[in-house]
């Protein structure tokens, strides 16, 4: 059975920093993500990585870094100079595809959340 299980939230001022992590058991993936979806919005995509080079959304760029450690089969996010308008919940995603999608529908498995608060 997969599972994707997310930790690593909370509260944070602006210009602070979090690192999210993301354990997946069950089986391994090419490809790993991580999405967001802030109040009242649609899930967006933030990072993924697969056996290739990272991808960003320009959100990101500058200020997350995705990282995975593949003997522990986990993901990770560094959030650095967080902003309010990072506040979301994130969430883990996982595929066996080609290369790193950033839609939702190209994702088949994904963690529960973890919610981030950036305060101002």
């Amino acid at each position: 059975q997969v599972q994707l299980v997310e930790s690593g939230g909370g509260l944070v001022q602006a210009g602070g920093s979090l690192r999210l992590s993301c354990a997946a058991s069950g089986r391994t993936f090419s490809t790993m993500g991580w999405f967001r979806q802030p109040p009242g919005k649609e899930r967006e995509f933030v990072a993924g990585i697969s056996w290739s080079a990272p991808r960003y959304a320009d959100s990101a760029k500058g200020r997350f870094t995705i990282s995975r450690d593949n003997a522990k089969n986990t993901l990770y996010l560094q959030m650095n100079s967080l902003k309010p308008e990072d506040t979301a919940v994130y969430f883990c995603a996982a595929a066996q595809v080609y290369g790193v999608p950033t839609t939702t529908r190209r994702y088949d498995y994904w963690g529960q959340g973890t919610q981030v608060t950036v305060s101002s």
